[in-house]
């Protein structure tokens, strides 16, 4: 009987993986430790195929071993006897300046506006602000998207310039 590669993949793919490895199991005749769904299927398909249609011939294999007994493997990593010299002259060190406004809180931070009754949360990003699912390029858009009008952002949330550090 031929396989049907299709309806045996669809099969696998419905499995869960403790499934899986009954199947590893009954098709390789060893278990396996491995929880990777999709490495699973991949493996079981190959071995089936492989049983299906023949493995490698005895010359394919032959040949295989000769390759592998000629290679020159390396079975450690090299020593490593010498460092590699520092080049100071070819490093620029450059100080890094983020474009960073002290009136707002530290990215990961939510702020919390209450407008007409309701609730509005915005989460503080690096590039930006989460409203909603939605990433926005500044607070004033932010503002926009709630209120239908143009806001200045800061004075939306109430994030005045002389807020002191607490």
């Amino acid at each position: 009987m031929a396989l049907n590669v299709g309806k045996e993949m669809t099969a696998l793919r419905q499995m869960t993986v403790p499934e899986l490895q009954a199947k590893y199991l009954e098709v390789f005749g060893e278990p396996t430790r491995q929880h990777h769904k999709q490495y699973l299927i991949k493996r079981i398909i190959w071995r089936m195929q492989a049983n299906e249609e023949g493995d490698l011939s005895e010359r394919a294999r032959q040949r295989a071993a000769e390759l592998a007994n000629d290679a020159n493997l390396r079975l450690y990593a090299p020593r490593d006897t010498h460092q590699a010299p520092a080049a100071p002259e070819q490093t620029k060190v450059v100080p890094v300046r983020f474009a960073c406004d002290n009136r707002l809180p530290m990215a990961g931070a939510t702020l919390i506006r209450k407008y007409k009754g309701q609730m509005h949360e915005v989460k503080v990003l690096p590039g930006g602000f989460e409203y909603q699912g939605e990433v926005y390029r500044t607070l004033s858009a932010v503002a926009k998207a709630i209120t239908g009008t143009h806001w200045n952002g800061y004075h939306f949330f109430k994030l005045l310039k002389d807020r002191k550090a607490s």
